[in-house]
């Protein structure tokens, strides 16, 4: 297994449809201001947040529980080009790009450290064999103060490994959850 550089990620974006929209350099700037960048690096390709996020809150006193999750537990916010946090919570938004990952294909995808440097800590799964959708991103707010999260702006960077050998059996084909997702999505069993 080898990880995959950027000749090979435009190729299998632009040929493939591996990702859309796809940015085959890396942005920086944007109207003339510095971004969080964005777009194909040297071994991986860092991806947008979506101006599509939901706030955690703890205002009905619920009990976080990955099995009977309370979508009441988040507030909306989206078209302000950004989202703030509270101080240690965390919000979940989505990519503005849609992946579709080859069948002998496994993602890591790591925050970037702009955020990082801040307290603001990106985590993201796998993206697994023949997955596709809009991924959902959850940025942790680890400091006592806001934090602020762009949309439109880079924010985590992906890794694409390829095997040597197909896998047996992909996301697809045990009819992953999470396969197709289109927005924000919450946590399901």
């Amino acid at each position: 297994m080898s990880i995959k550089n950027d000749r090979w990620i435009r190729r299998m974006a632009e040929e493939h449809g591996m990702i859309e929209p796809f940015e085959p350099s890396m942005v920086r700037e944007a109207n003339g201001e510095k971004i969080v960048s964005y777009g194909t690096s040297s071994y991986g390709y860092d991806i947008r947040c979506a101006d599509e996020f939901r706030v955690f809150t703890n205002i009905n006193s619920t009990i976080v529980d990955p099995k009977h999750f309370d979508p009441q537990s988040f507030v909306e916010v989206s078209g302000k080009g950004y989202c703030v946090i509270p101080p240690n919570s965390f919000a979940l938004a989505r990519t503005v790009e849609y992946f579709r990952i080859p069948r002998q294909v496994l993602t890591v995808c790591l925050g970037k450290s702009t955020y990082a440097r801040c307290g603001i800590i990106v985590n993201v799964t796998p993206f697994e064999p023949e997955w596709e959708g809009y991924v959902t991103l959850e940025f942790s707010n680890t400091t006592p103060l806001p934090a602020k999260i762009y949309a439109g702006e880079g924010c985590a960077q992906v890794l694409f490994f390829e095997s040597d050998e197909m896998c047996e059996t992909s996301y697809k084909d045990r009819g992953g959850k999470y396969q197709g997702q289109v927005g924000v999505t919450l946590p399901k069993i």
